[in-house]
């Protein structure tokens, strides 16, 4: 009797992954994500315009921001590849001004590595 109710058993299953398989889903059409509210602006400082002058390019980005999203972001404005992005996170501080305590919120920054040839120009 076992082996009679293993072979029913077995053919139950069967029939489960037949239908298990045939259920696929469509892939997804979405309209590529709109990525101009990752890069913020060029920080335009003393330190990055003499590391512009070696292809490195600084960026404040927003602070959901990632290497990933950064680099389509670039790729997109400036319609140059970067070879490399690396991001840089700056705490909150509580500062000390005109006699009142307050904070300073974060930031998070981007340093946009080039190639030799490539080059941004901001207008």
């Amino acid at each position: 009797m076992a082996i009679l109710s293993t072979k029913k058993n077995t053919e139950k299953k069967a029939k489960a992954v037949k239908t298990e398989v045939a259920v696929v889903k469509a892939p997804s059409t979405k309209p590529h994500a709109d990525l101009s509210h990752i890069v913020l602006h060029p920080r335009v400082t003393e330190k990055a315009s003499f590391q512009s002058a070696q292809n490195i390019y600084v960026f404040s980005v927003a602070l959901s921001a990632t290497k990933g999203t950064v680099s389509k972001t670039i790729t997109e404005m400036y319609k140059v590849t970067p070879v490399k992005v690396n991001i840089v996170r700056t705490p909150a501080k509580k500062v000390f001004i005109r006699g009142k305590v307050g904070m300073k919120s974060q930031t998070k920054k981007a340093y946009v590595f080039l190639k030799k040839g490539d080059k941004i120009e901001f207008v």
